[in-house]
């Protein structure tokens, strides 16, 4: 999201943006920040699913709809990722030790957040259950992983590829609906009989109330940055796709997720709304 900002900024976006990172609860703490901000244009924040996992597994007391969506700019591929002692080297391997095994091997992800639910995901495709481990964000996870502290955990291209690459980390599978070219051999989960497409797609909203005019011009600059070649370049270097969708297309989409993983929530047990 920096450099998205930094693109943003460098095609001419007035005001500039100044980029603040807020750590903790799997980004709900930065969420509930900007929630309770103006409306006035001067504080946005950079979103994904979070936003609707941690709300239907009760982590958080909002979702989406406390925002304006702006602009959805990008969509990273998840990857099944395992320490490289465990015996499975592919997700139908995995599948059949978790089936001989259930809720014995370890699959770690935050609490509610994305990624744990990928794996809420791929229990509901194929009948495994594993055993949920949460750590408070993508570098602790990765470390544990690394450290075979766990055997499982959400991985995705930008932090993984050179522990891919150099043998330290397995990747089992991807959830997207076609191979991923950095990493060509490996299966996505569709081909491997697991029925999960899944990605985090990373956008920016402003706080409830933000008018029209406001949104729209951001969404103009973040539209500009998506089509920029060098930052499409870049992305591409990282495994991140390209998938731009304007104010009302990004809110039909945050919408239309919402309703699908909401019954998935419930059916493997981590609803906790009272709805």
């Amino acid at each position: 999201m920096r450099m998205i900002a930094n693109k943003a900024n460098k095609i001419g976006l007035k005001p500039q943006l100044q980029v603040v990172n807020v750590g903790g609860q799997g980004g709900n703490k930065g969420a509930n920040q900007v929630a309770k901000a103006k409306p006035d244009g001067c504080t946005l924040i950079a979103l994904h699913e979070s936003a609707i996992t941690s709300y239907l597994t009760g982590r958080i007391d909002i979702t989406w709809d406390a925002f304006e969506p702006v602009s959805m700019v990008t969509s990273t591929p998840s990857i099944i990722g395992a320490n490289v002692n465990t015996p499975y080297n592919n997700l139908s391997e995995l599948v059949a030790e978790a089936k001989k095994s259930p809720e014995t091997i370890t699959a770690g992800g935050t609490f509610g957040s994305t990624s744990q639910f990928v794996f809420l995901l791929l229990e509901d495709a194929t009948g495994i259950k594993f055993k949920h481990v949460s750590y408070d964000g993508t570098k602790q996870r990765m470390t544990a992983l690394l450290a075979d502290n766990i055997k499982l955990g959400e991985i995705n291209l930008a932090a993984a590829l050179k522990f891919i690459k150099a043998g330290k980390l397995k990747a089992l599978g991807v959830t997207n609906d076609s191979r991923l070219d950095q990493i060509p051999d490996i299966k996505t989960a569709q081909e491997q009989g697991a029925n999960v497409i899944f990605a985090v797609e990373r956008g920016v909203v402003a706080p409830k109330g933000t008018s029209s005019e406001i949104v729209n011009h951001y969404a103009k600059m973040f539209e500009g940055a998506a089509k920029d070649e060098d930052f499409k370049a870049a992305m591409d270097k990282k495994g991140i796709l390209i998938n731009y969708k304007g104010p009302e297309d990004y809110k039909k989409h945050f919408q239309a997720t919402y309703d699908y993983w909401k019954p998935i929530a419930k059916q493997v047990g981590v609803y906790k709304r009272t709805d």
